[in-house]
């Protein structure tokens, strides 16, 4: 199989789980939808850069979660205006109890990122390393730290 068609099936088998990596780091359904049609699109067009086609899942995954950076840097940049009379989009359910959610998204961005991709993703600590350019010490480092964050405030919560 050649790098074309193992990235074009990748990507196909793929589309819920990037939707939902970039949902739960940008909170939007558009623009996790437009950072998966950039991510998607920069990957075919850099898919020579794909060294080894058994690590497309890493390579993409760091590519989707740069161009989710780039629209938070832009959003940062950019106020947006809702439409009148729109509501919330709805599309994904809200989880049943989302005081773990609220608090993942509360850690700061490179904790909440390596939770996320363990837990949310189910990627290796080695695959994490990968993806976000640190390396393994790093990476625990800060998985074990947004832990216990996670830990303290939920068990202050129960009280």
């Amino acid at each position: 199989m050649t790098k074309e068609e193992t990235l074009t099936q990748f990507l196909i088998e793929n589309q819920a789980r990037s939707y939902r990596l970039a949902y739960s780091l940008l909170h939007s359904r558009e623009e996790a939808l437009d950072a998966v049609q950039t991510a998607a699109c920069r990957a075919l067009e850099r898919q020579d850069g794909l060294r080894n086609p058994g690590a497309v899942k890493t390579w993409f995954t760091r590519i989707l979660i740069n161009a989710c950076n780039d629209l938070l840097r832009q959003r940062g940049r950019v106020v947006p205006f809702p439409e009148e009379g729109a509501e919330p989009g709805r599309e994904d359910p809200e989880p049943a109890d989302d005081s773990l959610a609220r608090r993942v998204d509360a850690l700061p961005p490179e904790v909440g990122t390596v939770i996320k991709l363990r837990f949310y993703e189910e990627l290796t600590l080695k695959e994490i390393g990968e993806v976000t350019g640190q390396n393994i010490s790093t990476v625990k480092s800060r998985l074990y730290a947004g832990l216990k964050k996670l830990r303290v405030a939920m068990e202050g919560a129960e009280q």
